[in-house]
């Protein structure tokens, strides 16, 4: 794995915005090549946002949603000019971190959000846990998001002020876990290491303003996985006051709000049909 970030893909290559049109705000999302990541990621290219998608191994995927980027928001024509590219870093290397927002600003210019999708997921217990597996998660689950935070800071006092003399301002989207809020015992190293990010949110919010604003969005159960079949999924999917826990849309949705919402920071966003408010003894995926 490389030590450094790298750019590997792009496309829609003109830079200029239409005359009279607002500037193109550009996004880094994390993990963008799948799943919720994805999903994210053509959610806001629908939105008129330029995109560049992380990605550590999954290069074919990040390609895919590059192109897919580009045919969502140039179908009608109201974003062409739009750009979209792929990043390649890995997550749990500090030097590739430091890289990969200057990377991003050089390909686009300037960068105006970043969100941070990308997590390692492993199951360990109390019983198992160990320095490595909690340092796996802790790198890239809390390590990371805070790297690009401070980064996006950096960046950002080197834009000019706003026409009324404010402060150039980005923003920084954590994505958290509703089980933060209904504790149990499974995936210790990754709750830990999301429980870390949580409270991160809430210092870097303090720490870095007036520049960036921090905001965490808490999904509920959201996408299957190899752990359970679909019919489980399904199933359990529905084990919420509403009756229903978080899609993949509502996700993308809150994002989008958070990124838009200029007074949020210092907070998170729970979306999961209230399934906080149930009590669970186990992970969804060990039920």
């Amino acid at each position: 794995m490389p030590s450094s970030a790298t750019r590997s893909a792009e496309s829609c290559s003109s830079l200029v915005t239409p005359a009279g049109a607002p500037p193109r705000r550009t996004v880094l999302v994390t993990g963008a090549g799948k799943r919720l990541g994805r999903e994210i990621a053509l959610a806001l290219a629908a939105d008129g946002w330029q995109v560049a998608v992380h990605y550590r191994a999954s290069a074919e995927d990040a390609h895919k949603t590059v192109a897919d980027c580009a045919a969502i928001a140039g179908k009608d024509g109201k974003f062409d000019g739009c750009r979209y590219a792929a990043f390649q870093a890995n997550l749990e290397d500090e030097q590739a971190i430091r890289a990969l927002l200057p990377q991003v600003v050089q390909s686009f210019g300037a960068v105006d959000a970043v969100v941070n999708s990308a997590a390692a997921f492993e199951n360990d217990t109390a019983q198992s846990f160990s320095f490595a597996g909690m340092e796996q998660h802790w790198r890239s689950n809390t390590a990371a998001p805070v790297l690009l935070a401070q980064a996006l800071h950096q960046h950002l006092l080197t834009r000019p002020a706003g026409a009324d003399g404010s402060p150039a301002q980005g923003v920084v989207v954590n994505l958290l876990d509703q089980k933060l809020w209904n504790l149990n015992p499974d995936f210790f190293s990754y709750t830990l290491s999301k429980a870390a990010l949580e409270t991160a949110g809430t210092m870097l919010a303090m720490a870095l303003a007036p520049q960036v604003r921090v905001v965490g969005v808490a999904p509920g159960l959201t996408l299957t996985s190899h752990l359970i079949d679909d019919a489980t999924f399904a199933e359990r999917h529905r084990l919420s006051p509403l009756g229903r826990s978080s899609t993949p849309a509502d996700v993308a949705a809150t994002v989008k709000f958070a990124l838009d919402n200029r007074s949020l920071t210092g907070t998170t966003l729970v979306v999961d049909g209230g399934q906080h408010l149930m009590k669970f003894e186990r992970d969804f995926s060990l039920m």
